[in-house]
């Protein structure tokens, strides 16, 4: 008699996310989703600054900002979606101010794989996002790359992110060594003091 293998989902990097931001969203926080594409992240930050927080969302893609809005009005949620680049997002948000931003960087699901983020708009909207993030904050990066975005974003993300400053910021690489292809990766930094 031979046993089955018993069938266990696949820990994804949105899993690791989503678990990173509901230890640190907090009711009442403001968050900002600086790649809201279909809106499952908006949809989980709203659901955790709950009604008395507050929600930025941005995409450069007008189907991404209305799948965004059809999911949170499907699940009776709210939040202030921008279709503009997340470099802007200092328009919207003073420094020092929000609790968590979350990105994920590469392309649309579901849309074409030709549209994608880069690294010049997505360095700057770093920088912002650190100048915005508060003392305790947390950044999440979903990271996707390969086929028609190649590899120059994800290296210049790394390379930014290795040069942060250890006395203000913790980063956090966590990757998938034994998949094969591109698997998409986490990386999260927390600001530990005001520079």
């Amino acid at each position: 008699m031979s046993e089955k293998t018993p069938s266990v989902r696949q820990l994804k990097v949105l899993d690791l996310a989503h678990r990173c931001l509901r230890e640190h969203v907090q009711p009442g926080d403001l968050c900002i989703d600086a790649t809201c594409g279909r809106g499952n992240d908006t949809r989980l930050l709203c659901t955790l600054t709950g009604d008395t927080g507050h929600v930025i969302a941005f995409d450069i893609q007008p189907d991404a900002i209305a799948s965004t809005e059809q999911l949170l009005a499907e699940n009776g949620l709210s939040a202030e979606l921008h279709c503009e680049s997340h470099a802007d997002m200092e328009k919207y948000a003073e420094p020092g101010t929000v609790s968590a931003i979350v990105f994920n960087f590469g392309w649309l699901p579901g849309g074409s794989h030709d549209i994608f983020t880069h690294a010049d708009s997505s360095i700057a909207a770093l920088n912002a996002s650190l100048r915005l993030l508060k003392t305790g904050g947390v950044l999440v990066l979903c990271i996707y790359y390969g086929g028609a975005n190649g590899f120059s974003e994800r290296d210049a993300l790394l390379d930014y992110l290795a040069a942060l400053d250890s006395r203000y910021y913790t980063v956090l690489q966590c990757q998938f060594p034994n998949r094969t292809g591109c698997p998409p990766f986490a990386v999260f930094v927390t600001k530990d003091a005001a520079p």
